[in-house]
């Protein structure tokens, strides 16, 4: 197995939003924010090469809704074409894509315009997309919170070329590579778990979007369900600290991964680790 980082891109959202109801005076010394109160977040990919399969988890926001989107302040949005061919991929070598959920900045990078921008096209032809199927029924149907983060430009190619395929269990997708559903940031959200030769390598995707967020009660107002989101990220930190799994943030700029621990019957950071120290470089 060979596993690839992919940063694609960073975006930048406000520091009450991003930590709710937890002060500025208590969260601002765990994560920074600038003049503006402004947080900068990542976009940071996985892909997972069993040899058979190669995995991609999450394609970050793409470039088709940029110009609506300049609030966030996106920067180094990255053409996947380019990127995988960095380390020696294409994208019709993806076989799998993986979608924590739909939100546009998980899965705008999938689809792109054509070159004379009259249709939307997949980035990854040949993938099998997939999705939480409480996640899908909610982008088809969504409540007036999350509206705005759907784009049906976003998915529906996917939908149309018949390349979608929707989770409503915990499942093996291949050997070493679990999905695992939890609720609560948003319905129907996979997080996907990476079995090592050592550890479990956890993508959390926003169930814990950063290290500042380990602890339980630590939840951004983006979170939909906020006491399903607490009940589920407790039950994702349980594992983690009893089996010392490795937690992969796709949204911290500052913290790759790291390991947690519990004491006194709450959760915290107990090592930062790289993403190269977890992995040997392919």
């Amino acid at each position: 197995m060979k596993l690839h980082k992919i940063e694609a891109g960073s975006f930048h959202v406000d520091g009450g939003a991003a930590f709710g109801v937890v002060p500025k005076k208590v969260w601002q010394k765990r994560y920074p924010a600038d003049e503006n109160n402004f947080c900068k977040l990542h976009m940071r990919c996985l892909l997972v090469d069993t040899g058979d399969r190669r995995i991609l988890v999450d394609a970050g926001t793409g470039d088709k809704q940029l110009d609506y989107l300049k609030y966030y302040g996106f920067e180094g949005v990255i053409n996947f074409p380019d990127e995988l061919a960095k380390i020696g991929y294409t994208c019709g070598d993806i076989t799998d894509v993986v979608f924590t959920h739909l939100h546009f900045d998980h899965c705008g990078g999938a689809t792109r315009y054509n070159a004379d921008k009259s249709a939307v096209e997949l980035v990854f032809p040949n993938a099998t997309h997939w999705v939480g199927d409480a996640q899908w029924q909610n982008f088809l149907n969504p409540n007036v919170r999350e509206g705005d983060s759907y784009f049906s430009e976003n998915m529906l190619p996917i939908e149309n070329a018949g390349k979608l395929q929707k989770v409503s269990r915990d499942l093996v997708l291949t050997n070493g590579v679990e999905l695992r559903l939890f609720n609560g940031h948003t319905v129907g959200q996979i997080a996907v778990y990476v079995k090592m030769a050592q550890q479990t390598l956890v993508y959390c995707g926003d169930v814990i979007p950063l290290a500042a967020n380990v602890p339980v009660a630590w939840l951004s107002s983006y979170d939909i369900f906020p006491l399903d989101a607490m009940t589920d990220k407790q039950r994702m930190l349980e594992e983690a600290a009893e089996k010392q799994q490795i937690l992969l943030f796709e949204h911290d700029a500052y913290t790759e991964c790291c390991l947690v621990e519990k004491q006194y019957n709450k959760f915290k950071v107990s090592k930062t680790l790289r993403f190269e120290e977890i992995t040997p470089t392919p």
